[in-house]
């Protein structure tokens, strides 16, 4: 088995936190739902006292109205190609005045968060078309301003880590002197401290933090990711093994582990390598792995192994030197993995 563990104790006592140091935090739940599974992060976000959760798609939003009895707010911007979910506890977010037109007429009286266009330049209104967003919105309810943020305590572009306090600060001003009806800042990668001090400076407004990372995955300590042994074999040096019959370093033994590229090993998103030292790294692992060696994600004896070839669908072949101990079938062995591109078979709460 895949699996991943967690320590639910520590786990609950780090979202409690979070919720009460961030007040009217809203659990992002999206995507793979972090590795956990969305319908149980609902279920946290309940236990945790939210009102309101953030999805990332309208695919994501019957699962979640079933399994939260709560808000749901969409993340991606409504367009006019979707269907208009009418159900009143669906929140939408409307990034362009022609959407704002179109939602208007389609559905009277739904729910809307209206976003402004950030440096991220991902989605949303540029500040200027604000005031043309208010004329179209007709009888919208309008629940709140959203901006979403570079990621947070990092440079962007040359500008200071602090880049993005200031960048909110200069939306809640566009917010309050707009004709927009409402005193809702939604916000998306500010940290508890900025969150805090955007509250502060603009008392007029009510700042609600969007989390999911920080939250979720913010105590990596809690979790471990565990893969059982499957089968063992003795190879030689030069002996040829698995779909592509590459041949064997030197004698050793080759581990069958659960745990391959349905459950997303061997996935990586492509990295920003900035510095110096690591495009370095990256030359050597690209090196490396032109040579036919990639090392894997399986930690046996202290170490990271290499993978025998690629990754299969569920199980992956791993090269472990003879002079290493090598585990029995059944044992288990652990993973370093990436949360939000991984597929586990169970999800154990110890």
């Amino acid at each position: 088995m895949f699996d991943l563990h967690v320590d639910a104790n520590r786990w609950r006592a780090h979202l409690d936190h979070v919720t009460q140091t961030r007040p009217g935090l809203v659990p992002v739940i999206k995507g793979n739902g972090y590795g956990f599974g969305r319908d149980l992060l609902c279920t946290e976000a309940t236990r945790t006292g939210a009102d309101l959760v953030a999805v990332g798609t309208y695919g994501e939003v019957d699962a979640a109205l079933s399994a939260f009895g709560g808000d749901v707010m969409v993340l991606t911007p409504w367009r006019p190609f979707l269907e208009v979910i009418d159900d009143p506890r669906v929140v939408h977010t409307v990034g362009r005045v022609e959407d704002v037109a179109e939602i208007a007429q389609r559905s009277p009286g739904a729910r809307v968060v209206v976003e402004g266009e950030t440096s991220m330049s991902r989605h949303g209104l540029d500040r200027h078309e604000l005031a043309a967003a208010v004329a179209a919105l007709g009888d919208l309810v309008v629940e709140g301003f959203a901006i979403h943020l570079p990621l947070a305590g990092q440079s962007v572009r040359g500008q200071a880590p602090d880049a993005n306090l200031a960048e909110a600060q200069s939306w809640a001003g566009a917010l309050l002197a707009s004709q927009l009806d409402t005193t809702t800042l939604f916000v998306s990668h500010l940290t508890a401290s900025e969150a805090a001090a955007l509250a502060a400076t603009r008392p007029q407004l009510t700042v609600r933090p969007r989390v999911g990372t920080a939250l979720w995955l913010g105590d990596l300590g809690a979790l471990s990711v565990r893969s059982t042994v499957l089968d063992r074999h003795t190879v030689a040096r030069g002996e040829r093994v698995g779909y592509r019959q590459r041949a064997m370093p030197r004698d050793g033994v080759l581990l069958v582990v659960a745990g391959g590229t349905s459950h997303g090993v061997g996935l990586e998103a492509p990295r920003a390598g900035g510095g110096v030292v690591q495009r370095g790294k990256t030359l050597a692992k690209g090196g490396l792995e032109a040579a036919g060696l990639s090392l894997s994600p399986f930690t046996i004896g202290g170490r990271q192994r290499w993978f025998a070839e690629p990754p299969h669908m569920q199980v992956s072949l791993v090269f472990l030197p003879a002079d290493v101990p090598a585990p029995e079938v059944g044992d288990e062995v652990d993973v370093a993995v990436r949360f939000t591109t991984t597929t586990f078979d169970r999800v154990e709460l110890d």
